[in-house]
């Protein structure tokens, strides 16, 4: 998996985390929920990309 593409996945569930966190703070559930589900979607993409990797090998 490229290096660029490494990133972009961390950074949208770093963001995503951060979104939450704030969401939980101001009491914006929608923030909250939007937040979480972000952060999945990053989480599954980086997961698909190690999978990717470990059969490239």
């Amino acid at each position: 998996m490229r290096l660029g593409r490494k990133i972009r996945d961390k950074a949208q569930a770093v963001k995503a985390w951060t979104r939450q966190r704030l969401g939980r703070v101001t009491g914006n559930q929608h923030q909250q929920v939007a937040g979480k589900t972000d952060r999945v979607v990053g989480n599954l993409k980086q997961a698909c990309g190690k999978v990717k990797d470990a059969f490239k090998r």
